[in-house]
């Protein structure tokens, strides 16, 4: 360093490398982060593809129920009527037209019953047609719901990749950045003694340490509110958030911010928490995810066990308290509410997922004694 000052040409030269390393570390930042959407912008698009098949299966498969229903109805009808004709028919007609030759009576009796029994035959053949079409029927939507349910567990396979592939993006964007902030504290440093500013790198060197102590002082106060958790009810689950509910979970129109548009249907329930409220776990569980995610802005997913997952979005900047792969208690303060991502104002958007599919919270909880409303 002291050589550098000693020379102007050397310390230009010291200057433009530093500046050159600084802009390395800055666009390296930007690309794992653009990636890091990317990945939860797929994630998103993949979940959407597998709420939908989700539906479509369901709907095929109430269909081939249904047919099958009424294809045995058909069936048994069909039986019901060849038993009657069977017992309406007598002895042979035919035989009985000869004996009875002389008798108009009995001649005009047999022939009207003979046109009786044409048309119950016509009838039957007719009913078992149709029981015939109706089983054929219930048969080719058996068929279609087989290849819809393994669309299904396909588009939750890729849901389920898409996820990793986000959490290790974002993973990725978050060690990129903790190491440019480190690195360039150094570079700055270097850069102001550079350009003699001893004394203003000796002030920066100062302010920064009081930088470094307050973001401490904010993390011993978000970890021990993390440790104090919200009312749990006796079933183990607790409410996420406070506020009323200002969002059902059905259709809806989009919502559309800087980071896109929402989809046509809400898989959510909104809670009207106000800006940096506290969220809670809604039970303990294990991280699966924890970042920026499209539409969703800041993201936390939890798993629950036993295919229970619940999700918590809009999260302000800064407020997401625990990683991916952290265990959390039910009521633990866990984020902070925004209007990240596709929001018209601050709220969290609370979802629960059974199975890789979202269901409506609302029914959900209040089985579990939390009442969202």
């Amino acid at each position: 360093m002291q050589a550098a000052k000693a020379n102007t040409a050397a310390g230009a030269a010291a200057v433009e490398q530093v500046v050159a390393l600084i802009a390395e570390l800055e666009a390296n930042v930007e690309f794992t982060r653009a990636e890091a959407e990317r990945r939860t912008d797929e994630l998103f698009v993949a979940q959407q593809k597998y709420d939908e098949a989700v539906i479509r299966a369901d709907q095929i498969q109430a269909q081939a129920d249904a047919s099958a229903a009424e294809a045995q109805a058909a069936e048994s009808n069909a039986g019901q009527v060849a038993a009657q004709l069977y017992r309406s028919g007598g002895g042979d007609v035919g035989v009985n037209l000869f004996l009875d030759a002389g008798n108009a009576q009995a001649t005009e009796t047999l022939l009207s019953k003979l046109g009786s029994m044409e048309k119950m035959v016509e009838r039957t053949s007719s009913i078992y047609d149709r029981a015939q079409e109706k089983k054929n029927t219930a048969q080719a939507l058996s068929g279609q719901a087989e290849v819809a349910q393994a669309e299904r567990e396909k588009l939750r396979i890729a849901a389920e990749e898409a996820l990793v592939a986000a959490q290790e993006a974002q993973a990725a964007a978050e060690a990129a950045l903790a190491e440019s902030q480190a690195k360039k504290i150094e570079l700055d440093a270097q850069l102001a003694f550079l350009k003699d500013t001893e004394a203003k790198t000796a002030a920066a060197y100062q302010e920064g340490e009081r930088i470094k102590q307050e973001e401490e002082r904010k993390r011993r106060e978000e970890a021990a509110r993390s440790g104090s958790p919200g009312g749990v009810a006796s079933s183990g689950w607790a409410k996420p958030a406070g506020g009323r509910i200002t969002g059902d979970f059905g259709p809806r129109s989009p919502i559309c911010a800087g980071s896109g548009c929402s989809g046509d249907f809400h898989y959510a329930v909104d809670l009207g928490t106000g800006c940096s409220a506290p969220i809670y776990a809604a039970n303990s569980g294990v991280v699966r995810f924890s970042g920026y995610s499209g539409t969703y802005g800041n993201y936390i997913q939890i798993d629950h066990g036993g295919g229970i997952w619940t999700g918590y979005a809009h999260i302000r900047d800064g407020g997401r308290f625990v990683g991916a792969g952290a265990w959390v208690d039910a009521g633990q303060n866990i984020a902070s509410s925004g209007t990240t991502g596709a929001s018209d104002g601050c709220h969290l958007h609370f979802e629960v997922y059974s199975g890789g599919g979202r269901i409506d919270p609302q029914p959900f909880m209040a089985n579990r004694g939390v009442n969202l409303g």
